[in-house]
């Protein structure tokens, strides 16, 4: 499995998007963090940018990357490997490669302009979506037989948890707005990592003008320390569920 995993790793970082996409997070953090001098505006901006385009090139590139990997994964289950730890040690590679980025891209620009415990939990809520969308693109992958299909799916994943599901969740709080809803607000934003990424972030900060109306909601009912807590599991949640999933779907599939 240690095998597999180096492989995947040393043929993404010859990868030139990998690459590209370190450098572009790079630009983009340390353009943002430089506009702002009020450093809680500057990590609340780059968190935004964060949320909108790691979930999408993340789940994009993987999905990609599974698909056009299925002569080398076909010809790993001709040796005597176990299917499981083929599916997870290309995860694990994929996975580490964009994490890595990511770290390199956000993490480098925050330590050296705001470095502290909420640049600290920004670069892990990036980490987190970042294995969130790896793995549902793996899912994804072992769900489809079709590559285009596969992709089209993965596009329709990511639009939904960045735009569609806040949109639905409006028009449910517009709708049943004369009721005791806030509870249930909670549980619903748990099933959207993105939002879980949001508040996470903005109970760190403790800004109530920035904390919005989820972040409102969870300082309100569990606190920001349990609040923390509770995206945070959830968040871990969201990438072990997509694993589970993937493995037990990939034992019965017929390559």
């Amino acid at each position: 499995m240690k095998i597999i995993i180096k492989y995947v790793l040393l043929d993404l970082l010859r990868n030139r998007i990998v690459i590209v996409y370190t450098v572009l997070l790079a630009i983009l953090s340390v353009s943002v963090l430089g506009l702002d001098a009020n450093p809680a505006k500057g990590l609340l901006s780059l968190l935004n940018v964060s949320l909108l385009f790691v979930p999408i090139i993340t789940i994009l590139f993987a999905t990609i990357y599974f698909f056009n990997s299925i002569e080398f994964t076909e010809l790993l289950l001709s040796q005597p490997i176990k299917r499981k730890s083929v599916l997870l040690a290309e995860y694990a590679g994929v996975a580490a490669s964009l994490a890595g980025a990511y770290a390199i891209g956000v993490g480098l620009p925050l330590l050296f302009l705001v470095s502290g415990t909420e640049s600290l939990i920004l670069v892990l809520t990036g980490i987190l979506l970042t294995l969130i969308f790896t793995s549902l693109a793996l899912l994804i992958f072992v769900k489809s037989r079709d590559k285009t299909k596969g992709i089209g799916v993965a596009i329709g994943t990511a639009l939904f948890f960045t735009l569609l599901f806040d949109g639905l969740l409006i028009a449910f709080i517009y709708s049943f707005g004369d009721y005791p809803i806030d509870k249930a607000v909670i549980g619903i934003i748990a099933f959207n990592p993105i939002d879980l990424g949001r508040v996470l972030m903005l109970l760190q900060l403790d800004v109530a003008v920035l904390m919005g109306y989820s972040g409102a909601l969870f300082k309100k009912f569990l606190g920001s320390a349990t609040g923390s807590i509770f995206s945070l599991a959830c968040m871990v949640f969201w990438v072990i569920l997509p694993l589970l999933l993937s493995v037990k779907v990939f034992k019965k599939k017929d390559l």
